[in-house]
Parts: structure tokens; C-alpha cells; sequence
């Protein structure tokens, strides 16, 4: 008799919302952390949905919507995730997330929420439009999903941070009050590539949201596209590859070319030793669209 098959093995969870096609930021940010967690981490189970609940934060169009969710779930496999060891769901069709989800708001506290950053900055971008409770408690949600499935390890990013330091709280809380229920997770902090940066503004975030496209890489977008926004991405007047306060635009490239390569900073000055931003942005084009092709060749296979 096989003793271990009773054994729970301890889960890293994470989810996308599908609000469009992720970007080159949200690809080497989180989606190819996952599935190098997952060649390293082989005595985890790996749970990754797609977070349709959260997405209905800000309106969304149904037919836009269900497109966006058969995309991601294909974007996660066509970007190196085992099927074998994956659990791959979509949030809404659980219903305890939702129904967690209000026993966290109902244990969170106003000034908590009031606090998350993601919110103020969403405030801010949809002033004019109003802003729904659901994004001001989303984090509550965001707790809940975790929460549900036991999760020992959450992989995050710099942004998403504070979400889960709110989730250990409610966590703990919740335990303190009513006996010990949750497993209260760990983060995974992505340290290479969390803050992919815009090309065309590289100190703000690269996103998917905003108004103007040419600071933002998709996925799923035509390769020759990807080259020409990268030829054109704001650097500075040092003509030198170096990373450097102050060098906003160039230190974004350098972080791009080496997610892709796994090169070092040290060893991408010295590859551009004496060579102009033109050859730098050439070879940053090529690495990335070398990255990209067999993702999106996948995603046709699969898609279709």
C-alpha cells in the first residue's frame, strides 16, 4: 500500500485576471516565473485561475470578457506551465471564493482598505467614471482566494505586496478569533522583471490600461510590431548602456534583455561596451521577439 498517496503536498497559488492579452510585463513578471517555479518546486502542487470575479471590477463586455478568459487560460500553458501538475480553473465557476470573499470583508476594516495602493491609483485613473465598492474591496476577495486553498506559497510582485501582507492579516484574524482555519501564506517576491516599466514613460508601470499603446508590449502581438516599439522606446542623451539612477529608459531595456537572455547587468554593459542605443534596442528586439514566438505559436495550437 502507497502511504503518500493520502499525503497533501503544499500548493503555490496564484490567478491573471483576463481583463485583455498580458503583457510583455505581466509575461516576465509572473507568467514565466510560474512555470520556472513549477520545473523547481516539483514536490508542489501549482494552482493558477483566471480571476474573472476581479476583472468585473471595472465594466467589462461579456463577449470581450469570455474571449479574454479562453486567451489567458491558453497563455498559461503556451508559456511553459505542465499540465500534469497544474491545477487551472476559472475563479467564478468556485463559488466559496465569492462566498469567502464577503466573511473577509465582513472581518476587514475600512481604513485597511482604504490604504491598498492599487486602489488609490485606480481611484485616480477612474475619477470621472466612478468607482465600484467591488474594487475597493477587492482586496478582501484577492484574501479569500488565497485563503481557500490552503496556500503555502503565493508568487507576487512588487505591486501586489501589500495585497498579501492584508491577506496574512485577515488570516491571522480570523484564526485568532474563531480557531485556527487558514494556513496563513508566504510570498514569493519576483525580484527580476516584477516592474516592467513602459517604453514610452519608463517611470510608470507598463500597462494594458492605459490610453496609448506604444509604451506597451502584448503577447500576442504581430513580432515586427514588438521590434518597431522597442526601436522607438524612450532612453537619455549618454548614449551609453549602463545601469544608473536617472536612466530610467535604458535601466527598463537592460532589465527586458536580461529576463530574456538571463544575462547580467555587468555582462550586458560589457556586450555594449562602445555600441550606440540603436544596436542595444536592435539586440533587445531580437531577444524578446526570440522569447515570444514559441509562446505564440503555442497559444495558436491551442487557441484553435
Amino acid at each position: 500500500m502507497n502511504t503518500t498517496q493520502n499525503v497533501k503536498r503544499p500548493i503555490v497559488l496564484s490567478g491573471v485576471k483576463p481583463t485583455g492579452i498580458p503583457t510583455l510585463g505581466n509575461y516576465l513578471g509572473a507568467l514565466k516565473n510560474f512555470a520556472k517555479l513549477q520545473n523547481e518546486m516539483t514536490e508542489y502542487d501549482f494552482y493558477i485561475f483566471v480571476a474573472d470575479l476581479h476583472a468585473i471590477t471595472v465594466p467589462q463586455d461579456p463577449k470581450e470578457l469570455k474571449q479574454n478568459i479562453r486567451n489567458v487560460a491558453a497563455l498559461y500553458l503556451a508559456c511553459g506551465l505542465e499540465p500534469e501538475r497544474l491545477v487551472l480553473f476559472l475563479q467564478s465557476e468556485v463559488h466559496a471564493h465569492a462566498e469567502l470573499g464577503y466573511v473577509m470583508q465582513s472581518i476587514s476594516y475600512m481604513g485597511e482598505l482604504e490604504r491598498m495602493t492599487q486602489f488609490k491609483d485606480k481611484v485616480a485613473k477612474n475619477a470621472t467614471q466612478g468607482v465600484t465598492s467591488a474594487l475597493f474591496t477587492y482586496p478582501a476577495l484577492m484574501a479569500a482566494d488565497i485563503l481557500l486553498y490552503d496556500a503555502k506559497y503565493v508568487p507576487v510582485g512588487d505591486d501586489q505586496k501589500q495585497h498579501l501582507e492584508l491577506t496574512r492579516d485577515l488570516g491571522t484574524r480570523f484564526n485568532n478569533r474563531f480557531g485556527n482555519t487558514f494556513v496563513i501564506p508566504e510570498c514569493l517576491v519576483t525580484k527580476q522583471g516584477s516592474r516592467i516599466m513602459d517604453l514610452q514613460e519608463p517611470t510608470k508601470k507598463m500597462s494594458k490600461s492605459e490610453n496609448e499603446n506604444k509604451g506597451c508590449i502584448f503577447l500576442l502581438e504581430p513580432l515586427n510590431s514588438i521590434k518597431k516599439k522597442i526601436k522607438s522606446a524612450v532612453t537619455d542623451s549618454e548614449a551609453c548602456v549602463r545601469y544608473a539612477d536617472g536612466k530610467d529608459g535604458i535601466n527598463n531595456l537592460m532589465t527586458i534583455y536580461s529576463c530574456c537572455t538571463g544575462k547580467s547587468f555587468e555582462e550586458i554593459e560589457k556586450e555594449f561596451d562602445g555600441k550606440g542605443y540603436g544596436d542595444f534596442k536592435t539586440a533587445v528586439g531580437e531577444a524578446v521577439v526570440k522569447e515570444l514566438e514559441p509562446i505564440q505559436t503555442k497559444y495558436k495550437e491551442l487557441i484553435n
